[in-house]
């Protein structure tokens, strides 16, 4: 009798040992959000709250991203996530860094359009209008897209024995634009992509030539910070924004300007608009097209924008995931805007990471502009 209830039996005594198998392989849940992490997100976000609220906590919580010091995230003009790193507030200026190229893109595009430079004309540089300075064939169109061939080292080396920290900080701070407009060419104009603060510099110097005759750095200085507070910080709501210039006058449009994270992500809405605010058009559409348009020599830069495509000889892109049509500002140490068009999406990341890391901060990015929907498969779904 004993032997026939064994099979009965067994299933009983190993139905424990199976329950236990069965819960150590089920995923565990997710640690529960800290109360700032929630708290940073909207009520309606537009997708679900605590999915948004992981995806900005992954930017301040994960080793790999560090150190981030604000992330805003703006769904159709509207802010939908805010938060900000112990000791930074709404309020804290952050350095641009290279972000501030694309600013002074704009700059440019607005003096094309009021006819005071031209795109495909010589740039009108005093140095280079000597008789055989082949210098006198770069145009404005090369200078934007960082192909002007001249002779420069952003990075590479020792940190003080680059181009770019001479010219900003040693022996060209005085006059960075003499410093920048006198190097040699080591290619021929348009025929090379080579990453440049000093070709920033470069069309900085332009600016302020198109406004004013004077050499006087004061009123170089002046106009063009009238300029840009007139025609695009005002109108924008940057009303935080310090740009730095030089002994000289000359805008520091490459590197040095300070504004808040709510100002930085106002700018990418406006770029995100194609260049309009409220009805106003500040800079034409055809610009920020152009300015969004790769590069004839780096499929993944524009002018002075950084594109979601493949870099030259690299098959990496910017923000992995996210749409082609997305298109970013860098700064040095890991300074962020992202524009994704076709989401409605502006994402920001101000902080400081180390040259060669920022990768999987882009990519936390990425993930964040992954969580919405494409607007042009929604607007496909409710077609009848």
């Amino acid at each position: 009798m004993g032997s026939r209830r064994l099979p009965l039996i067994l299933p009983v005594i190993l139905l424990p040992a199976l329950i236990g198998c069965s819960r150590s392989d089920a995923p565990s849940p997710p640690p529960p959000l800290s109360p700032a992490a929630l708290e940073a997100v909207a009520e309606r976000p537009g997708i679900g709250r605590e999915r948004l609220a992981r995806a900005v906590d992954a930017l301040f919580t994960a080793p790999d991203a560090a150190e981030t010091r604000a992330v805003i995230v703006m769904k159709d003009g509207r802010i939908v996530a805010e938060r900000y790193a112990p000791g930074y507030h709404e309020n804290t200026r952050f350095i641009s860094w290279s972000m501030a190229k694309t600013v002074t893109a704009v700059m440019i595009g607005m003096l094309v359009s009021d006819g005071r430079l031209r795109l495909d004309e010589t740039a009108p540089v005093p140095a280079w209008q000597r008789p055989g300075d082949p210098r006198g064939e770069i145009t404005l169109r090369q200078l934007l897209q960082m192909r002007s061939g001249l002779r420069h080292v952003e990075a590479e080396g020792e940190p003080f024995a680059t181009d770019t920290a001479r010219m900003l900080f040693l022996d060209g701070r005085d006059d960075t634009a003499a410093y920048a407009e006198a190097q040699p060419l080591e290619a021929e104009p348009g025929a090379r992509f080579e990453y440049s603060s000093a070709t920033s510099i470069i069309l900085s110097d332009l600016a302020a030539r198109a406004l004013t005759t004077s050499a006087a750095p004061a009123e170089r200085r002046r106009v063009v910070q009238d300029y840009l507070r007139t025609r695009l910080f005002d109108p924008i709501g940057m009303t935080s924004i310090v740009p730095e210039f030089d002994a000289a006058g000359t805008l520091l449009g490459g590197s040095l300007m300070h504004a808040t994270a709510r100002d930085w992500a106002r700018f990418g809405e406006f770029l995100r608009n194609r260049g309009a605010i409220k009805g106003a058009q500040l800079v034409p559409t055809t610009w920020i097209d152009f300015m969004v348009r790769p590069s004839p020599r780096n499929p993944g830069y524009g002018a002075h924008v950084w594109l979601n495509r493949p870099q030259a000889g690299d098959d990496d892109v910017q923000w992995p995931g996210a749409p082609r049509s997305t298109f970013s500002m860098n700064g040095h140490l890991g300074q962020f805007v992202a524009v994704a068009p076709s989401k409605g999406l502006v994402v920001v990341r101000l902080g400081k990471t180390a040259e060669g890391a920022h990768a999987p901060v882009r990519a936390a990015m990425a993930r964040i502009i992954q969580l919405y929907p494409d607007k042009t498969a929604q607007q496909k779904d409710q077609t009848p």
